[in-house]
């Protein structure tokens, strides 16, 4: 094998630099742009037409006969219409795309910024809605029936095509996945949203409707019901994405010859867009199905702007009519809201439908009772209060959808229907969230009575006190009705059992009593809270919803002489044991005692509870006294010896302070300055073990040892950088990261990557020969105990070729200023390049022979993926004009395509890289490579 680094190529990075910047070159306007896409126009001449006018129709020939569906029809029916859709577009199109961006951007607007957006729910939704039972999904696998027909195929050929393909939009060619996991199931919806697109990008608009079709499909399956809203938000993305798609489409064909005006009309839009837009409802018209005809139609709803004026207004109660022929009430629900979501985005003022799809959804609640939803949920194991959650973000938009700038009175209204149907405590609780709050405020007292009358077992009643509480702590109630209303919450917030469902209800009323109580009624519910999260540590689990609690005291009591007065406050500060966690709290404390504390304190209360809760590290400055701000530090160190957190703070404040000094003698140490920063490295070398986090104490020294680097202490951060390769050992294979078990992989490849980029500039120690440090660290990688069936040992091996490779040039590609580095020390010594070219014979030697037991072993994936990998670094750092390492290049391009498991795009601009590079005076060796390097089709 020839090393790398002896045959390595000579680099001159100034040059490459140049030659990687791009050329400038002056663009007039109206001259084509690379930006810009490219649209290619085939238009022809239709039989019967007037001379000079075109169709958007393509033919496959032009002595093709005219289709008889079109020439007696004029085209309007869905079959002559179905494959003809390629618009004549000129070069405005792209300022098409773009004003028809600024104007949804202006739509949007329409409805306010003060109207919650629906992408602002999905995050919640997903994380809310999961599921660990089995998913299925059919993926649609795309069908020949959609290509267009070849030149010369006979007028027949052609139309049977046409239906072939209207009728397989829903019986398409599928394949059903089965027992996926949530995330194997979002994984799979997001490849076909990626299919759509790439479908439409293609011109394939038959392929497109097939796909959302599919989708629209999946969401008639509630067979994992608990799932189903995640569903809901997954696959209306798709759904959102195709009516973009459309529309967008249609809007370009009318901007030529000038762009459409944002306020257009009918009479605006021409007759290709008009035809166009007519042929999309149609093939949606063709669909059998009901729900995925309602989803698609609603998802080209605002289409109807280009075919005439009333469109959507007449459009939309139809569909709303459509809706109730869906039989199940949960599929029904979620179809409201979906068409809800639409016609707030295209026609907000029309709110007739909305109010109509609202009380068409009060009807269907006598369903959930039936014999049919409740067979479902025995079979499902699934019960009553958890399957109406289910319900509560479709119910919740079509309710904000409603209420959004909806008079008072509408309120009034809501109130009565929800008293008819017996206090449903689901409605109830959506219009509580649904209407602004000083409305809801107005009239607490009314919901609470409603709130009392429900009934317990289908909606527990602490929801809906909680929504009652966001309310009130936006809008303040009649004063006179404020300890009536927080008296009757509180009565069913301290029965809670559930820790967790308690500290989301007390979190929510404590904001309510700061802003009308005095710290009597606030010391209460902390006693309260101490006395529901104390036991069994229930706390450690709502560390979140406890600093919510600190941060809302602090916004309403800033007189710290009232609130350390509190019996309670201390002891509910205690339950916060975790470091992280305290320190955070601690420091809030303190932001507001130096924020509101004007004057100096002498109490002594004060002064013992506020050094008690100090348990942070408070940022201190004295100004160009580093001395004193390091004697600080050094305080602070032993203060608070036993927070984490803390002392890595502490290690950063120090590092900043070098790098501080450095910059304000411009990089030229005095002896004084000299001993100071070397003082920063001790103070940092004693610290870092202390710490009990091995990748905290990873990176630190890394980075301290940088920053001794960087100030001209080499002794010190020789030492920095051994202590970091010394611990590599000790890190564990596997680490808890937000309370789960991750494998620690990554984060050592992360580091070793970082640890190999510093190497370059390190000088070799005289005492420990050469490339000691790089030789310690692949020591320590070869030792360390990697997971089974990981390639992470050979990964690092490939890393290491680059600092190798650089190593041996003539000059590096950075340095550190006032620093030597191995290329001054060596100067090209012909004994430091035959050290480098052993190493990385050794190294290439290791990677081959892990490549061979991977083809052992049949793991072609991993093999052919880091096969690519060393092939790059070849390709990159090593001269091909050298036979043998041209060959073993060769050899493992062939090798990583060999299985088909290469991404055929990477593959593709990985040669037009090479051809390009081959171009360059001194890289014309590589014309001859690229002509031996074959793409492979996928196996």
């Amino acid at each position: 094998v020839c090393c790398v680094t002896r045959r390595s190529r000579g680099r001159n990075y100034d040059t490459e630099l140049q030659r990687c910047r791009p050329e400038a070159a002056p663009v007039e306007f109206g001259d084509y742009h690379p930006l810009k896409p490219i649209m290619v126009t085939d238009t022809k001449t239709r039989r019967g037409a007037r001379k000079g006018s075109t169709s958007s129709s393509s033919s496959s020939s032009s002595s093709a006969p005219a289709d008889p569906l079109s020439s007696m029809l004029d085209g309007t029916d869905p079959l002559s219409m179905f494959a003809s859709e390629a618009p004549t577009i000129s070069h405005s199109a792209s300022t098409g795309v773009d004003l028809g961006r600024k104007r949804r951007e202006k739509e949007e607007e329409a409805v306010g910024q003060d109207f919650e957006p629906w992408s602002s729910k999905r995050g919640e939704i997903l994380a809310r809605f999961t599921t660990t039972e089995k998913l299925s999904i059919n993926l649609f696998m795309g069908s020949d029936k959609g290509k267009a027909p070849s030149p010369g195929s006979a007028v027949s050929e052609k139309v049977r095509t046409r239906l072939e393909e209207l009728d397989d939009l829903e019986e398409g060619s599928q394949r059903e996945l089965l027992n996926l996991s949530q995330q194997d199931y979002a994984n799979r919806i997001e490849e076909l949203n990626q299919s759509l697109k790439e479908a439409w990008a293609s011109d394939q608009k038959v392929k497109a409707l097939k796909i959302v079709i599919q989708c629209s499909k999946l969401l008639s399956d509630t067979s994992v019901i608990q799932f189903y809203p995640s569903k809901f938000v997954l696959i209306t993305d798709i759904l959102d994405t195709f009516g973009r798609l459309v529309y967008d489409r249609i809007w370009t064909m009318c901007s030529d010859p000038r762009p459409l005006p944002e306020s257009f009309t009918v009479d605006d839009v021409n007759d290709t867009a008009k035809e166009t837009c007519l042929n999309w409802f149609f093939k949606i018209a063709s669909i059998r199905e009901l729900l995925p005809r309602l989803y698609v139609e609603a998802a080209i709803l605002k289409c109807n702007r280009f075919l005439n004026k009333s469109g959507i207004q007449e459009t939309l109660p139809r569909l709303t009519a459509m809706i109730r022929g869906i039989g199940d009430p949960l599929v029904a629900a979620y179809t409201r809201a979906y068409l809800c979501r639409v016609g707030m985005e295209v026609a907000p003022q029309l709110k007739d439908s909305l109010n109509r799809n609202f009380f068409d959804l009060l009807g269907t609640f006598r369903q959930i009772s039936g014999e049919s939803v409740q067979n479902q949920l025995v079979q499902q194991r699934v019960e009553v209060p958890e399957y109406l959650t289910l319900y509560s973000p479709a119910i919740n938009w079509i309710l904000q959808c409603i209420a959004y700038r909806a008079p008072e009175p509408l309120l009034t209204e809501m109130m009565e229907r929800c008293k008819k149907l017996g206090n449903n405590a689901l409605l109830l609780n959506s219009v509580m969230r649904a209407f602004r709050p000083e409305f809801v405020a107005a009239r607490a007292t009314d919901f609470i009575g409603m709130i009392k009358d429900c009934d317990e077992a289908g909606f527990p009643k602490h929801l809906l006190f909680g929504s009652l509480g966001r309310s009130l702590a936006c809008a303040d109630p009649p004063e006179s009705e404020r300890l009536t209303i927080l008296n009757e919450a509180w009565k069913v917030v301290t029965k809670v059992r559930s820790p967790q469902d308690y500290i989301n209800c007390a979190e929510i009323w404590m904001e309510f009593t700061c802003r009308h109580f005095t710290k009597r009624e606030v010391n209460t519910i902390l006693a309260d809270i101490i006395k529901h999260m104390t036991p069994d540590r229930a706390f450690e689990d709502a560390y979140p919803q406890l600093q919510s609690v600190i941060r809302k005291i602090l916004t309403y009591l800033h007189d710290f002489s009232v609130l350390f007065a509190m019996e309670r406050f201390l002891p509910f500060l205690d339950m916060f044991q975790k470091d992280s966690v305290r320190v955070e709290v601690c420091r809030s404390i303190m932001e507001v005692f130096i924020k509101h504390q004007v004057e100096h304190t002498r109490d002594p209360v004060i002064l013992n509870d506020i050094c008690r809760v100090c348990s942070c590290y408070i940022p201190v400055s004295f100004g160009r006294d580093f001395e004193q701000q390091l004697s600080f530090c050094v305080e602070a160190r032993a203060t608070f010896c036993n927070l984490e957190p803390v002392l890595v703070q502490l290690i950063h404040t120090v590092n900043q302070l070098a790098m501080e000094t450095s910059r304000v003698m411009r990089g030229s140490h005095s002896r004084k300055t000299a001993a100071f920063v070397r003082a920063c490295a001790a103070y940092s070398f004693i610290t870092i073990p202390s710490l009990s986090s091995i990748f905290s104490r990873l990176s630190l020294y890394l980075l301290s040892g940088q920053v001794a680097l960087a100030n001209q202490c080499l002794s010190q951060a020789d030492a920095f950088l051994k202590a970091a390769v010394s611990i590599l050992p000790e890190v564990p294979r596997s680490i808890s990261v937000e309370g789960k078990l991750r494998s620690s992989e990554s984060f050592l490849l992360d580091f070793i990557n970082n640890f190999l980029a510093t190497l370059l500039v390190v000088p070799d120690h005289p005492e420990h020969g050469v490339l000691y440090l790089v030789r310690g660290l692949l020591n320590m990688v070869q030792d360390y105990t990697w997971e089974d069936n990981s390639d992470a040992k050979v990964r690092v091996y490939v890393s290491a070729l680059p600092l190798l490779a650089a190593m041996s040039q003539e000059t590096y590609l950075y340095s550190i200023p006032k620093v030597d580095s191995n290329e001054t020390l060596y100067g090209g010594d012909p004994k430091f390049l035959s050290e480098i070219n052993k190493l990385s014979e050794t190294l290439i030697g290791q990677i081959l022979d892990h490549l061979k037991t991977l083809g052992r072993d049949e793991s072609t994936r991993r093999q052919g993926a880091l096969a690519f990998s060393l092939f790059g670094v070849l390709l990159a750092h090593g001269d091909l004009r050298n036979n043998k390492l041209s060959q073993l290049a060769i050899n493992l391009w062939n090798l990583s395509h060999k299985h088909g498991y290469c991404e055929t795009r990477v593959s593709v601009r990985t040669l037009e890289y090479i051809k390009h590079q081959a171009l360059q005076p001194d890289m014309s060796h590589l014309t001859d490579t690229v002509q031996r390097l074959a793409l492979q089709s996928r196996t």
